[in-house]
Formats: C-alpha cells, structure tokens, sequence
C-alpha cells in the first residue's frame, strides 16, 4: 500500500518511469507466485514438524495450552503494531480508532467470539494430535479440513460444487482411510506414550472444527468492513482470554505449581513464533495464490514432511501409507482446480468414455474435408504458466 501511495504523489516523468512493459511485468509477478509457493509449504510443513519435535524431544514437556495463549499474544500485538503503522504512528488516531472498531460496534466484536473459541480449540487439539500421530501421518489425515470446509460452505454459504470436486472429496477421504488403516495395523515402532486413536480423535475434531470456524469467518467477513489486521487483532484478543481460561480448567494446578514457561526451549519458542506469525505471513502472500497454487503447495508440503519424518522420526513408508497419501496428493490437486479445468477434464474422461463404446479401441477416423480437432489440454494452462515447470521439476527431482 506505500508503494501505491509513493506512486500516486509523483509527477508525470515518475510515472513514466515506473511504467512497466507486459514482459516485465509477467515476471514479477511470477516471482511473487513462486515466492508464495515457498512460504505457503514451508509454514504447512515447517509448523506440524516443529510441533512434532519439541513434542517428542527428552526432558520436561511444555504445556502445550501456554503455547497457545503466547501465540495468541504474539498475534494480537503484531497485528497491533501493524495497525499503529497505518496509521503513521498516530497513538491518538489509534486509541480512537480502537475504541470506535471494537467497543463502539461491539456487535461486530462480540460476533467474533465463536471463531475465536473455535480457533482455540483447534490449536489446543493440535498438540493432542500431533503429539499421538507421526507427522506425515497427521498431515494428510489434516486434509480432512477440506472436506469438512466444502460440506459448511455449502450448507452455511449455498455454494456448489462440480463432479469433479465432490469426486476429489471422496478420493480425499479414501486416502485418508488407507492411511489411517496403515497407523493401525503397524507402520513401524511407536513410542509407548502415543495413542493413535486419541490422535485420529483429535485431528478429525480439529478438521471439524477448522471447516466450521474459516466458513464462519468467512461470512463475517464478508458482512463487514473491518481490515484482515484488526479482525485478526479481535481474534487474538478473545484467542487470549478463551487460551487462558482452558489453560486454567486444563493444567491451571500445573501451572501454577511449575511455571507458565516450564518446559520451554529454543525449540518451543520456534513453535509459538512459527504459530503466531506464519498465519499472519500466510495472510500476506496468499493474495499471490490462487486455489492450483495453494493445492499445489499442501501437495509438496505432504512430501516434505514425509521426507523430514523420515530423517528426523525414523517414519517408515510402506507401500498402503504411499498409495493413501498418493490419493490425499491427487484429490488436494483435483480439489483445486478451476471450474474450467474441471470442466475439460471432464467432458475429455466423458469423450473418451464414448469412443471407446462406439468406436472400439483405435477405429475412430476423422471424416474427409474436415480439420483435425484442437489438441487438448489439461486445464487452462495459461492461467498458471509457472505451474508445469514446477510439475517438470517435481518428476525428474
């Protein structure tokens, strides 16, 4: 936005300057795309993994409800000072603004507080399942969020879904069974203090919860006129109070007989930083992003955290974990596709469905005096230019 605002009080030699050609221009903003891509994996991968493994390190074990409420803190106060820079470092302005947005239209605040006791809760299942199921194992059981989110925006936003989506969601959750049937049936050495089932019970609870939460935000967002950053900022004001009173009714004794910071590492500090300002870091690039690339990206961030497990964890990948993550990939790919794309690939599986049945395998002629058919496509590959480069890269890495 100060770019915007420099730009606009220059003169005309200025503008001139900063005019950029078509090329130019492409190629910035497929940087950002791939710049976007990289953070968008490394928060999804980076965060489960780093639960994982302060989780699971020797020695005393944090309470995982005090991690909750320092990143809700941490939250609100970025988002605080982001507010305070708006509005050029005006303390008056601030406080009015403040006291107008959030106790004058305290209807809109209050409105506020079931996403925040739902984010909460979310958090806090986070640590329970994570801390009871391998991470790989946990982010693609995690996918599970996009079937509960397409099921609440349809019933609370009226959307529809294509064939091809509704197929990916039930693809979705066949991979998530096969992976969930490997972590019963064996899957390697588990430690003594993991429960898988508690874990399953947690991660679908946290999915449940994930879908109903952003779908309801999503709408108040929409309702309403506030910033990402003071919407963000209310929510880690309620994220704060809801933290502490589960931290109380959870592990209040606890605490106040060891310590709020008890347990905590630089590796717990890297959790709580990694939970408070990779959302808000996410919030940012994601603008860059759209559905092919985010999908994109929790495809490659499923890789990455099975590559780290097995590097960091000792995972073992048997063949029923590699075919129920392969599905996961697949449906999070088909998922995102844009209504173009499905569309083609559909009316393309629907052709070949019927010359297979009329023509037979390999007897189809093109009748004389007429062109040949357009080659086909896989989508609206104009619409993602840098997307089969990266796939190039993907398969011969």
């Amino acid at each position: 936005m100060a770019a915007v605002g420099s730009g606009s009080s220059a003169g005309p030699g200025a503008v001139s300057a900063g005019a950029l050609d078509p090329g130019t221009a492409s190629a910035a903003h497929r940087r950002l795309k791939y710049i976007s891509l990289a953070v968008l994996v490394v928060q999804n991968a980076s965060l489960i993994l780093s639960i994982r493994y302060a989780r699971t390190l020797p020695g005393d074990r944090f309470f995982a409800t005090t991690a909750v409420v320092m990143a809700e803190v941490l939250k609100g106060l970025t988002c605080l000072l982001l507010l305070f820079a708006q509005k050029r470092g005006n303390l008056k302005h601030l406080v009015l603004f403040l006291h107008e947005a959030v106790l004058v239209q305290y209807v809109d605040t209050l409105k506020l507080a079931v996403p925040s006791l739902i984010y909460t809760l979310q958090n806090n299942l986070q640590y329970v399942a994570i801390s009871n199921l391998p991470a790989a194992t946990f982010q693609v059981t995690y996918q599970l969020k996009i079937l509960t989110t397409a099921l609440f925006s349809v019933l609370m936003l009226n959307r529809s879904l294509s064939r091809l989506q509704w197929a990916s969601l039930l693809l979705l959750f066949t991979g998530v069974a096969i992976v969930q049937a490997q972590q019963t049936g064996g899957g390697g050495p588990r430690p003594l203090d993991q429960n898988p089932g508690v874990g399953l019970a947690a991660v679908v609870a946290s999915c449940l919860s994930s879908g109903f939460a952003g779908v309801y935000f999503e709408k108040i967002l929409k309702g309403s006129s506030g910033s990402v950053w003071l919407r963000n900022l209310q929510l880690g004001l309620f994220g704060t109070a809801l933290g502490l009173v589960g931290l109380w009714w959870a592990e209040g004794s606890a605490v106040a007989r060891r310590g709020f910071f008890f347990g905590y590492t630089p590796a717990v500090w890297g959790v709580v930083l990694n939970q408070a300002f990779g959302g808000l870091l996410v919030a940012v690039v994601v603008k860059y992003a759209d559905n092919i690339l985010k999908g994109f990206a929790t495809s490659l961030s499923i890789v990455l955290s099975t590559v780290a497990s097995i590097r960091l964890f000792g995972f073992h990948v048997d063949p029923l974990f590699a075919l129920g993550a392969g599905l996961v990939i697949g449906a999070v790919y088909l998922y995102s596709l844009p209504r173009g794309a499905a569309k083609a690939i559909a009316s393309s599986a629907a052709a070949a469905a019927v010359a297979a049945t009329t023509s037979g395998p390999c007897t189809h002629q093109q009748p004389p005096g007429q062109p040949p058919p357009p080659a086909a496509h896989r989508g609206d590959i104009s619409m993602e230019p840098f997307l089969p480069k990266l796939l190039t890269k993907v398969k011969g890495s």
